[in-house]
């Protein structure tokens, strides 16, 4: 289980969180959702531990971040991988360096999103360097999976491919996924909780099919009914 608890963070004279308590349960597929600037980077970040909370507190299964760092997969939104490598190069890499990897789990999903091993990361499409991104997270057996705009700035083909190998690599009551995405068309069907963010404040979280049933909503459309009309916790 991931806690932030009264959760504030600034960066200069911008408010990047604002008092935030959020629950994100284990073994389940939450999506963090809200515009672009909403806070959803920094509640990532502080859970791996890259940043610290200026007040409040965050836990991960019940310990400071800094301490669970194994245990967390992390896919930034901006592209962190060298440019020279192959992709079989950036899979050494990750093996070498975390204890979790699982090469068997690698294979198939190299395969699942057809992708080839000598692909040169900084001569492929951006849809390729997202899928690869992806394959390297995924191929971990972490129990903690936070994806950070995975689906930016790609097309909808690629978008439904990384949709397919969430569920294609989701170990289902193993491990936590947590999706920080504008893009909630593309998850609807995968999330089991929502937390929606907007000017680093949580306007609502909940399960989402009880959302949905409800409100007889679909996500998008709460979504934008809570954005417009602002806080309602529920």
């Amino acid at each position: 289980m991931i806690e932030f608890r009264q959760v504030s963070k600034r960066f200069g004279s911008v408010v990047a969180l604002d008092g935030v308590d959020i629950h994100f349960p284990q073994g389940s597929i939450c999506g963090l959702f809200g515009p672009n600037g909403a806070g959803k980077s920094t509640i990532m970040k502080l859970i791996t531990g890259i940043n610290y909370p200026d007040q409040g507190e965050v836990m991960v299964r019940g310990a400071a971040p800094k301490a669970q760092r194994q245990l967390v997969a992390y896919l930034p939104e901006v592209d962190h991988l060298y440019p020279w490598w192959k992709l079989a190069q950036a899979a050494r890499f990750m093996s070498a360096f975390y204890p979790d990897w699982d090469e068997s789990r690698y294979k198939g999903l190299l395969s699942f999103l057809q992708l080839d091993e000598q692909m040169v990361i900084g001569k492929i499409s951006k849809g390729q360097r997202a899928k690869a991104k992806l394959l390297l997270v995924l191929s971990r057996r972490a129990p903690y999976l936070l994806l950070d705009e995975p689906f930016s700035g790609i097309d909808l083909l690629t978008r439904e491919e990384i949709a397919n190998a969430l569920i294609e690599g989701y170990r289902e009551g193993e491990q936590t996924m947590i999706i920080s995405t504008h893009e909630i068309d593309e998850v609807e069907s995968l999330v089991d909780r929502v937390v929606f963010i907007e000017q680093g404040r949580i306007q609502l979280q909940d399960d989402a099919e009880q959302l949905r049933l409800k409100r007889n909503q679909s996500l998008v459309e709460i979504m934008k009914e809570v954005f417009r009309n602002g806080s309602q916790q529920v």
